[in-house]
């Protein structure tokens, strides 16, 4: 029995390292997408075959420096505590100490993005439809900004409830002025599974797709075959990695 149990923990934290892991939604950024509490899964295995964030998607990365501030207090209840790590290391809750975020990507390397007035978010000149913006909201929230061109390796993210999320706009005086690399990206969130009442898919909006959108930027092409993903994913992400795990 307890080598079962070691074989299971170990089959779980590598589910958790290279294909899928929970996180939960701390605040109301992404509404009403996604709620407080929620608890997404995200897809940690594409980025492995050299897929990049793609515009549209809502993906978690780590803070990139000074987007979040003071780390909530780990709680020193031993048991609680043991509970949490446990749970954290195959993946069926955050960890305590991680400084994650989750937004949706609005551009990629190459692109040029902006929003002036009460919008609409432009990107390469194309004007986008943006039905999951919370109830009430303008596309730049209180923050117009722009025109930004994106440097390649990187992504500019918004929250959905553009005027309590405090995301690319809000951090254009920091190094990267606003975008985030693209190794600091953990994974794409593409289901929401708890609660069961709030369970759906995380599609990319169809305004992502409209033409002429692609002109300014192109994403680095999915490799073919796993032999030759390997080794090419295994350097690029193995920072990824030792954070994440």
């Amino acid at each position: 029995m307890p080598l079962l149990i070691v074989i299971a923990l170990a089959l779980a934290w590598l589910i958790k390292t290279f294909l899928l892991q929970a996180f939960s939604i701390p605040s109301a950024s992404m509404e009403n997408t996604l709620r407080i509490g929620d608890r997404v899964l995200v897809d940690k295995l594409t980025p492995w075959f050299g897929s990049e964030p793609e515009r549209g998607e809502v993906v978690v990365f780590h803070d990139p420096g000074g987007w979040l501030g003071e780390t909530v207090p780990v709680d020193t209840n031993p048991v609680t505590n043991a509970i949490q790590k446990g749970l954290s290391f195959v993946g069926l809750m955050p960890s305590a100490e991680e400084k994650d975020l989750i937004k949706r990507v609005i551009a990629v390397g190459g692109d040029t993005v902006e929003c002036k007035g009460t919008g609409p978010v432009k990107v390469n000149g194309k004007a986008l439809d943006e039905p999951y913006i919370y109830p009430g909201n303008t596309p730049c929230g209180d923050r117009p900004f722009g025109p930004i061109k994106v440097p390649q390796g990187r992504i500019w993210v918004m929250g959905d409830h553009r005027q309590d999320s405090l995301d690319s706009r809000y951090h254009q005086n920091l190094p990267g002025n606003g975008t985030v690399s693209v190794d600091e990206v953990v994974g794409r969130a593409v289901v929401v599974a708890w609660p069961i009442g709030n369970w759906s898919t995380l599609p990319v909006p169809s305004t992502f797709d409209q033409p002429g959108i692609n002109a300014a930027a192109a994403g680095l092409p999915v490799t073919g075959g796993l032999a030759g993903a390997v080794p090419l994913v295994l350097w690029r992400r193995r920072r990824l990695i030792n954070q994440a795990g």
